[in-house]
């Protein structure tokens, strides 16, 4: 077998700390070579608010990232025709990057909804979960084995301190005047600036 992939998708409208620390520590606990951040181009579950364009988010994604070279950002997924749903990524990933073992990064409130996915099984399929804790969250094993019988098997659970860090917080924080400075890394704060994003 090649090598051990993580998959973090997300819209990273900004990418943040709490991106990194999910990065991070799936890449050391399951032993992962890379983890590619795989920014969202049309985000399904996120057509009820204006999302930054995409141009803005994978540059401040790369500079989020550049400072690892365990991490690389990949547009896989932007780049696709739509709808885009995560079943019909991981083939075009396996065809980049073949012989590899993949772990999708999800978090523990995410494993919950992961019944509703299209396809879900087809995902599991495909890659293996990785699943990382959430403020609040526990994973109700019986009623997701109620409906996908395999799950607990598909799924390594990933250990750690919670970071309590969302994109949601920090355009709302921003747009209250605040500072955000070490909530995101200081090159994406200073893309932040130059671009005026998240003020309105």
């Amino acid at each position: 077998m090649g090598r051990r992939i993580g998959l973090l998708g997300g819209t990273f409208d900004p990418p943040h700390f709490g991106h990194l620390w999910v990065a991070e520590t799936a890449r050391e606990q399951l032993g992962l070579d890379i983890v590619l951040f795989l920014p969202v181009g049309d985000p399904p579950h996120k057509q009820n608010r204006q999302v930054t364009p995409v141009a803005h988010r994978v540059i401040m994604t790369r500079l989020a990232t550049n400072a690892n070279p365990n991490f690389l950002l990949d547009t896989t997924d932007i780049d696709r025709p739509l709808p885009h749903r995560t079943h019909t990524l991981l083939p075009l990933l396996h065809q980049k990057y073949p012989d590899s073992q993949f772990w999708f990064l999800i978090g523990a409130d995410s494993l919950h909804d992961f019944p509703t996915w299209e396809k879900p099984h087809e995902i599991i399929k495909l890659c293996r979960l990785g699943a990382y804790p959430r403020p609040g969250v526990r994973i109700n094993w019986p009623m997701l084995k109620g409906k996908i019988a395999e799950i607990e098997t598909a799924v390594d659970l990933i250990k750690g301190p919670i970071m309590s860090i969302s994109s949601t917080g920090i355009r709302g924080w921003r747009r209250e005047g605040h500072s955000v400075r070490y909530l995101v890394t200081t090159p994406v704060l200073d893309y932040i600036n130059k671009h005026n994003l998240y003020v309105k």
